[in-house]
């Protein structure tokens, strides 16, 4: 595809999704909630189909749980913002004689990973379509055909309730060259990036206003106190689900000297394999690229595969392969972010060492994003949280689903903002108030 053809495919995209939003601008709170019910519905209808198509051409994960993560992007984002007020007068502040307007963007920019690529679809385009913008996806490649189904779905769940056509659109012959024509339009309003850090990167320096977010690097310290049992269910649960794609899953446990015999002999019933010394070096090669990137060959593959591609023997049924470290640093890729079921595992003698170890992981890789703690002790608990560098500190549930906000009261959301200290520009969980500018009038009062 040269330059001039995707050009040509983004202004195309591009003027088909203005002539949408502009009509789209005018619907009342009633139609656009028409539609979203609509979306939401069709999307429900679809979930396993979609997580079929997703499983089949990445290659990434597995059929039930990317059938969870559907039905979470339409049904619990859904329930989220179902209610939101997004037309006209929004909130009237009578003690301050304030009201509150809300106003579209316009047309928003989706840039869409492999790894979780139709539950990212549904959830950007329902907070888009639910704040009156329209929305161009930027498909990974590697995912391209699912991305298109899922979007068709959508679009033509859409048009049945009543939005004009083109309000949801994909680029068809995806390119970094399209993507970077996309995000700099001059019609385009907003960037929505989920993906990898170049990318990312890419979106904050395109000139156009951007939400983007960082890597995940979660760490999980299992503190003295800890219930271990429900920690070690919640971390395996966690961590094996759709063989690890989510960013928010838990990549190193910190464990307390104290506990540790226990936590041990947990994660073994659990079918967890430990490797020995030989057999974590052979891993360790594998994890990385020598660029330093994570090697896509066992992104989201099951325990049992990514040992099979390695050749080394694991005892059928395991969940998770797991390496004793003691190093944090870029050169170790068991202290870095593993979107496959491996974890390192660090031991500490105390409370303190075990925050020092959590903050260090985090400085490594991941800064911003989330962190983990098991305990019963409320006290504990706030310390880690004033003490994480990550807007998400999750206590006693489970990392991937506990920051979507399926385990938790957190905004249900596929984006999660890192922040300042992660690249981000926001530490929310993205939703569509983020996609909502407000006006505002406002009465002389001295």
């Amino acid at each position: 595809m040269t330059n001039n053809q995707s050009f040509s495919e983004v202004e195309e995209l591009v003027a088909n999704a203005k002539i949408a939003q502009e009509k789209f601008a005018d619907y009342t709170q009633e139609q656009v909630d028409k539609i979203i019910e609509s979306i939401y519905q069709n999307t429900l209808k679809n979930a396993e189909k979609l997580a079929i198509s997703a499983n089949e051409e990445t290659g990434f994960g597995n059929v039930p749980d990317k059938i969870i993560k559907n039905t979470f992007a339409s049904e619990q984002v859904y329930n989220s913002i179902k209610d939101l007020s997004t037309v006209g007068i929004i909130n009237r502040r009578e003690q301050d004689k304030i009201i509150e307007i809300g106003i579209p963007l316009g047309i928003v920019a989706g840039l869409i990973p492999s790894t979780n690529p139709t539950s990212t679809v549904i959830f950007k385009a329902m907070i888009a379509l639910k704040t009156r913008n329209a929305i161009i996806f930027s498909p990974h490649p590697k995912a391209l055909k699912s991305i298109l189904m899922t979007a068709e779905i959508i679009d033509k769940a859409a048009i049945e309730a009543g939005a004009p056509a083109g309000l949801v659109q994909v680029i068809t012959q995806p390119t970094l060259v399209a993507t970077e024509d996309l995000m700099k339009h001059k019609n385009v309003a907003l960037i929505l990036a989920t993906g990898g850090k170049a990318m990312v990167t890419a979106a904050y320096s395109s000139g156009t206003p951007a939400i983007g977010v960082g890597p995940g690097n979660v760490p999980a310290f299992i503190e003295a106190s800890a219930n271990i049992e429900e920690a070690i269910e919640a971390i395996v649960s966690s961590k094996s689900f759709d063989n690890g794609v989510i960013c928010a899953s838990e990549q190193a446990i910190v464990v307390e000297e104290s506990i540790k015999a226990e936590v041990v002999a947990k994660l073994k019933e659990k079918q967890v394999y430990f490797m020995n010394v030989e057999e974590s070096e052979k891993v360790s090669k594998f994890i990385l690229r020598e660029t330093g990137a994570l090697n896509p060959e066992i992104v989201g593959k099951s325990a049992e595969a990514v040992a099979d591609l390695i050749g080394i023997s694991v005892p059928v049924g395991t969940k998770i392969l797991i390496s004793e470290q003691t190093e944090i640093g870029k050169h170790n890729p068991y202290s870095r972010e593993k979107l496959t079921p491996i974890l390192g595992l660090y031991t500490v003698s105390s409370f303190e060492t075990g925050l020092a170890t959590c903050k260090a992981l985090l400085e490594n890789e991941g800064m911003g994003h989330t962190a983990v703690i098991h305990t019963t002790n409320e006290w504990k608990a706030e310390q880690y949280g004033l003490k994480m560098q990550a807007a998400r500190i999750l206590v006693n549930t489970l990392g991937a689903l506990g920051a979507i906000g399926a385990t938790t009261n957190l905004a249900p959301s596929m984006t999660l903002g890192c922040g300042a200290m992660g690249g981000s520009s926001t530490t929310d969980n993205v939703t569509a108030h983020h996609l909502l500018n407000i006006k505002r009038i406002a009465y002389g009062v001295e």
